[in-house]
């Protein structure tokens, strides 16, 4: 790719809960692509409208492998993924990719999530009931929001709760480092972990068992490929949904026009947990890609072989042409084509539980404890630095 000097540095941090970063705007002009520069100086394509960023996420010519030369390294610390051989599941292009995605992908079907609502109910009511015998004030962070997804991905993988304390710090570390090196060692604590349960059997009924004693004992996978998988899920089965529910909770007190809906109508909830996904777009900087192929957009710009791209979510979800006055909250407008999830063979494995734990958890939130609302003003909540998932550090809550 030509280098263009004035290209603009990318990606940057957001300045409120729960819009994109406002330097971000003058990327919202209606074309298909502009060139942006990562902290490396390196000039790559950023997706910048909804119809093509969803044909592009299930487009074959683009690979997620971050080994290649030509992938978008957008952060310095994330660097720390090329240093690991065995790559992790949403770093493998297909027919590898569909190998180990087909041994989760029954753990998360909706006819599995919905069997498991009951569970949730149970996790949240208690959560509740353990906040609001406390009384306030309280930080719904670590009393609430990650907790809650926390148990119920244990329960799925049979990771002992007791642990809960060292694998939320693991992975905060791991999203948050400074640097390459405190993601590697924060990963490898993690993989340890795992690795300790798999090896001693310390692990409860659960998914790790029956990849044990399945694809494992069959020659399917290997150790590392069991140790791999089972990190991933436990990072990327509480952290996102954590963030989310918290997100959510901020997103819905500032807009109390939309909270009174959800209060009058609480059917409402299921459209408003789509709406909430599409306004917040957490994961904006998961659609890395490089190109294999040169692939035409529209005539005259075509995205050569070799080329990085990226999908920020976060722009295309707040896409004009898709979704009208986009920079709104609308709780009963109909979004389950947003791109939260991303879109194609890449598409989040447990979306179904995601779904499931926020329309329970903001359910139960917003109905047991009526008068909630923020304990400090939202600009002076602190906001992740921009990594792999967007949320707030603590949330201080009271009623």
């Amino acid at each position: 790719m030509t280098e263009v000097a004035d290209a603009p540095a990318f990606p940057r941090p957001r300045t409120c809960p729960y819009h994109p970063s406002p330097d971000y705007d003058q990327l919202r002009d209606g074309a298909p692509l502009h060139r942006v520069r990562l902290y490396s100086g390196r000039t790559v394509w950023v997706v910048t409208r909804y119809d093509v960023a969803r044909r592009l996420l299930a487009d074959d010519r683009l690979s997620i492998n971050r080994n290649d030369p030509g992938f978008p390294v957008t952060l310095r610390q994330f660097e720390a993924f090329r240093r690991f051989k065995k790559r992790t599941l949403v770093g493998m292009d297909p027919p590898e990719h569909g190998h180990y995605r087909r041994m989760l992908i029954g753990e998360f079907t909706l006819k599995r999530m919905n069997a498991l609502r009951p569970v949730i109910e149970q996790a949240v009511g208690g959560l509740l009931d353990d906040m609001i015998a406390a009384g306030p004030p309280a930080d719904l962070v670590s009393s609430f929001s990650i907790p809650v997804p926390s148990m119920i991905i244990s329960r799925i993988l049979g990771v002992p709760y007791e642990h809960h304390d060292f694998f939320q710090d693991t992975s905060r570390r791991m999203l948050t480092a400074s640097t390459a090196d405190l993601a590697v060692a924060a990963r490898g604590e993690m993989e340890n972990f795992i690795a300790g349960l798999a090896d001693s059997r310390g692990y409860e009924p659960g998914l790790i068992q029956r990849l044990v004693d399945g694809p494992l004992a069959d020659g399917e996978i290997d150790h590392d490929d069991l140790v791999s998988l089972g990190q991933l899920l436990l990072l990327a089965g509480h952290e996102s949904t954590a963030s989310m529910i918290s997100l959510g909770v901020v997103t819905l007190l500032e807009h109390p026009d939309q909270l009174m809906v959800l209060r009058a109508e609480p059917d409402t909830m299921v459209t408003a947990v789509e709406e909430l996904l599409r306004f917040l777009s957490i994961a904006e900087l998961s659609g890395a890609r490089v190109a294999k192929a040169d692939i035409e957009i529209e005539e005259g710009l075509t995205i050569r072989a070799g080329e990085g791209v990226l999908v920020d979510l976060s722009i295309n979800n707040r896409d004009a042409a898709t979704f009208t006055d986009p920079d709104t909250l609308n709780v009963r407008r109909s979004a389950r084509n947003h791109l939260a999830f991303g879109y194609g063979v890449h598409q989040c494995l447990g979306q179904n539980l995601a779904r499931a734990e926020m329309e329970i958890a903001l359910n139960a939130l917003l109905s047991r404890i009526p008068s909630l609302r923020l304990a400090v003003p939202v600009d002076e909540l602190r906001l992740r630095p921009c990594g792999v998932v967007h949320g707030v550090e603590e949330l201080p809550v009271t009623w």
